[in-house]
């Protein structure tokens, strides 16, 4: 494609370069997170080495321009000031999730998801780490307000509170859509390797 081609093609849809996202790793080469991953729009990526925040590890062969300066668009980036990594994992519907991989915690099934109160609510059951878990609907329907042992469900694993570590470490096994060639030494790099 000629300058030109690409210029026109660009004004005629302003989204085009929206398809390339930079992966953003913090100071010690490891992305901020996995799932969701850390991703951020090319805009925020070329502001971000314009302004000296972060150093540039990787680039795609696509550039924008201004009057007075051509930069390639960075897929890769790294920050300059290490972000510390939080110490309580946030009691959110995605995280919990997460955590319980997609699941339902009771017959094992993917898909449509909602959440259950083990000890139920009607029962004393607070709304918890400890206490609440992914669940399907049929399962939530036949579970109901009733304790484990009266509705005959039984839990796949206790429900427990996730260090952020064991988060990041369940996201790593869903990656997203898309995955650019220079991204994947920096997620897998500390994968164990097979013999």
């Amino acid at each position: 494609m000629t300058q030109t081609e690409f210029r026109k093609d660009f004004v005629r849809a302003p989204g085009m370069l929206k398809h390339f996202p930079a992966l953003v790793l913090n100071a010690d080469y490891r992305p901020l997170s996995y799932y969701p991953l850390s991703l951020w729009p090319w805009q925020e990526a070329v502001k971000a080495a314009w302004l000296d925040r972060v150093d540039i590890v990787s680039e795609y062969e696509e550039v924008v321009r201004s009057p007075s300066t051509v930069i390639k668009i960075p897929s890769v980036v790294v920050l300059k000031d290490y972000v510390k990594p939080q110490k309580q994992v946030a009691f959110t519907r995605f995280n919990l999730f997460l955590r319980d991989e997609f699941c339902c915690q009771y017959c094992g099934a993917k898909g449509e998801l909602t959440f259950d109160h083990v000890v139920p609510r009607a029962s004393g059951g607070v709304t918890s780490w400890e206490n609440v878990v992914a669940a399907c609907s049929p399962c939530n329907l036949r579970k109901g307000s009733r304790s484990l042992r009266q509705s005959g469900l039984s839990l796949r694993k206790a429900p427990r509170r996730p260090a952020p570590e064991q988060l990041h470490n369940v996201g790593r096994k869903f990656p997203p859509n898309h995955l650019h060639d220079s991204w994947v030494d920096f997620l897998y790099w500390d994968a164990e390797l097979e013999a």
